[in-house]
């Protein structure tokens, strides 16, 4: 009686309305210091920290830079072609123009490439293409470098910009629209451009416009859902303030913290609005039905909130840990999200507590005369009493689809590809695909070669053997890939001392080798110095692809891996893939260990707070189940719907074990609810399926409502999140309402025997 008096303490009406006043001055605060709105698109943000690839590809990037500074621009002349004299002069003055830009290193094009050619005299550099006003003269085919900067339909040429190494979003956006104006000025066609800081601005801009249309048809759709539910004004006006509200704080703290809006943010603002949605539906609900028994509105809030606080408490608590539990995975773009999530989440719970019951006493609620019909609690009865009689087959088919669901799902494939949350019309995709089809393709290839002593040289003429077993295995994944090794160094000057002839571009002969290392050993900076470090101990393979997904990339990288374990000599050369798509890839590939994190963590965390809100181990077992069951529904419905498994879809088996908890908590809470009033157990069961049930089939309906607006997104992530979870929230009802009544059955004994030996002691 005492525990009973002091919760309802809790809740008076000074102190609601005291809460009410210090949630306004907290509101104001925004205005005083007002967050200021950052968005951010990083791809190294999906790189497993805990990958030991991770630590060398740093290493590797602080001597030869990092692979992704880049920026590809296409060029073409449509009515005269690539050749001509006007348009080759505009070129050239618009790679100067950009070459004298702040933060840029280099700028490569078929204009600034020179070939080496070698006679009695010395060494001379002739450029690939000389022109004047009047005319061109080219010679190409016969030097493979200058080809890599030319389209294969030979209709345009390439500029490679490399601007500095690791330059912030911030200052990327101001160097990427100085390098715009000075296109714009060049009066030339940009046929495509690719690269880390056109895609980051283009990424942003989308998620701003995906933010704000989340945000808005959330809105739109709440007040609808609230219209629909409650039928009465207030409770339409004052939901509207209390999640208005809610999110303002939420994001704001989010702001303060420092953390900016990624790709994933753009699903906050619905999932802020329909949890919060959904925890006001369970106190209107109860609030109503209070006002209907004849006591006063004051009376009727003040106990709906001490009764209802601890139960809706726990659901958004597990909520807000689904997400939380993410920060032990370790990619930062997981973990930042889960934060931000399940910070928002119990910033919103505040919002509701704080808010609510201050603004419903100082309107003065009245509850409706009209009452609901009882077609759904006779539904339900029969609902109940067939799910009595048939408990084996219910049980039967919830295994059988267990079994189906993970012999399907194994066969899911963990895919990913670097643009995959992009729509398929997408400027960027096309950007992408025209320099995957024109230029050989646009993501990074990288791997690192050293020798195994440091008494020899990455230029000994045995390591290039190596070398070239390598090129040729790389040659026999990709065709005729363009690469840049140390062996393009030595092919090229083969190629000088014999007149350049095209047929000489190979690898020579121990004689040939050593006419060219004297002249590498004078002037060896003067060739590909990017290629090898200063002590020649340490070189490097580069070049690019197109996206060919982490699957097909894992089974190529590990197919190497072999070829180098078994053919080449680790006595003279190590060789090891390297990079931010290798590393982008290796991030995919760690989706089972990451969702294991994620989950393993939430199921610890629920099952902790079950056991101390039940005091029964069992009881925790048992509400698991339920909400495993459509973890493995949701790889069912990928296997269907050719959903790959990646990093952004893991996630989402841990986000809504988190949500569909809820519904088994609410169960649990109201059934021992029941008990503790006296009922036997399975009258208690039967009340609780009754009156739960509703309330957990309307939240169920506002969450997939909620979560389905997400399949009208541009972003992959973000519609397939509305799929999967979604279809996960429908099977967690449908576990909860015909599966758990029936785990709980073997209960009933030890529920008896606990309820006789409190009666004995008293």
């Amino acid at each position: 009686m005492s525990n009973k008096i002091q919760t309802e303490s809790m809740w008076s009406k000074r102190r609601s309305l005291l809460l009410l006043f210090f949630s306004i001055l907290f509101s104001l605060s925004f205005l005083v210091f007002p967050p200021k709105p950052a968005f951010d698109y990083d791809f190294e943000q999906f790189f497993p920290q805990d990958d030991e690839g991770l630590d060398f590809y740093k290493e590797y990037a602080n001597k030869f830079g990092s692979d992704n500074d880049y920026l590809l621009l296409a060029f073409e002349n449509r009515d005269q072609g690539p050749w001509d004299s006007d348009f080759l002069i505009r070129l050239q003055k618009l790679q100067e123009a950009i070459t004298s830009l702040d933060k840029i290193d280099t700028v490569i094009s078929v204009l600034t490439i020179k070939k080496p050619r070698i006679s009695p005299f010395g060494i001379q550099f002739q450029p690939l293409v000389s022109f004047n006003e009047k005319k061109v003269e080219k010679s190409i085919s016969d030097f493979s470098l200058g080809e890599k900067f030319i389209s294969k339909d030979g209709k345009g040429l390439l500029l490679l910009v490399k601007h500095q190494k690791n330059i912030s979003k911030e200052e990327g956006d101001i160097l990427y629209g100085k390098i715009q104006k000075e296109i714009s000025d060049s009066n030339l066609i940009l046929r495509a451009v690719a690269g880390k800081i056109q895609t980051q601005r283009d990424f942003v801009v989308l998620m701003q416009r995906e933010f704000g249309f989340f945000l808005g048809i959330s809105i739109l759709v709440m007040i609808g859902l609230l219209i629909l539910i409650f039928r009465t004004w207030w409770g339409v006006v004052v939901s509207f303030l209390v999640l208005g509200t809610g999110i303002v704080w939420a994001f704001g703290i989010i702001l303060w913290l420092g953390k900016p809006l990624s790709l994933m943010s753009v699903m906050q603002p619905t999932i802020f609005l329909i949890v919060g949605l959904g925890a006001l539906v369970h106190f209107f609900t109860h609030l109503v039905k209070a006002l209907r028994t004849g006591v006063s509105s004051d009376q009727a809030i003040l106990k709906t909130f001490s009764q209802l606080a601890p139960p809706v408490g726990l659901t958004m608590l597990t909520t807000a840990f689904g997400f939380l539990s993410l920060w032990f995975t370790s990619v930062p773009a997981l973990k930042d999200f889960g934060l931000t999530t399940g910070i928002g989440i119990f910033v919103m719970f505040l919002a509701v507590m704080l808010i609510t019951p201050g603004i419903l006493l100082l309107i003065k609620v009245q509850g409706s005369e009209r009452r609901v019909k009882p077609k759904i609690n006779l539904k339900l009865h029969s609902v109940f009493l067939e799910l009595l009689r048939n408990k084996k087959a219910v049980i039967g088919v919830f295994l059988g689809l267990s079994l189906l669901s993970g012999f399907l799902g194994y066969q899911v494939r963990v895919n990913g590809y670097l643009l995959d949350n992009l729509p398929i019309d997408h400027p960027i995709r096309s950007n992408f695909e025209y320099f995957d089809q024109q230029f050989g393709g646009s993501n990074p290839l990288e791997i690192a070669l050293w020798t195994a002593n440091s008494d020899e040289s990455i230029f000994d003429f045995e390591v290039f053997k190596e070398i070239q077993k390598v090129e040729e295995e790389l040659f026999h994944y990709f065709g005729e890939v363009q690469l840049l090794t140390p062996l393009t160094v030595v092919k090229t000057l083969n190629q000088a001392q014999n007149q350049g002839n095209p047929a000489a571009f190979q690898f020579p002969s121990r004689g040939q080798y050593l006419r060219i290392k004297r002249l590498m050993d004078r002037s060896g900076d003067q060739f590909l110095s990017e290629v090898y470090d200063s002590e020649t101990q340490m070189a490097r393979i580069s070049g690019r692809l197109p996206d060919l997904g982490s699957h097909k990339m894992g089974e190529i990288r590990n197919s190497f891996k072999e070829f180098v374990e078994k053919e080449i000599n680790t006595d003279l050369l190590r060789v090891q893939w390297t990079g931010t798509a290798y590393l982008i890839d290796r991030g995919h590939e760690s989706v089972t260990r990451q969702m294991a994190r994620g989950l393993g963590v939430a199921f610890v965390l629920v099952g902790i707070i079950a056991g101390i809100l039940f005091r029964s181990w069992r009881i925790s077992l048992i509400l698991l189940l339920p909400n495993i069951i459509p973890l493995g529904l949701m790889l069912l419905v990928m296997y269907i719907f050719g959903i790959d498994l990646k990093l952004t879809t893991a996630i989402l088996f841990t986000v809504a074990f988190g949500i569909a908890v809820d519904d088994s908590i609410h169960f649990m809470a109201r059934l021992k609810t029941e008990l503790n009033a006296g009922k036997n157990f399975l009258y208690a069961l039967k009340r609780t399926f009754l009156e739960t049930g509703k309330a957990l089939i309307l939240t169920t309906l506002i969450l997939v409502c909620g979560f389905s607006l997400f399949m009208f997104s541009d972003f992959g992530v973000t519609f397939y999140s509305g799929i999967l979870i979604a279809c996960a929230l429908i099977f967690a009802l449908l576990a909860d309402l015909f599966l758990l009544p029936l785990l709980l059955l073997p209960m009933k004994k030890v529920w008896e025997e606990k309820a006789s030996k409190k009666s004995l002691i008293r």
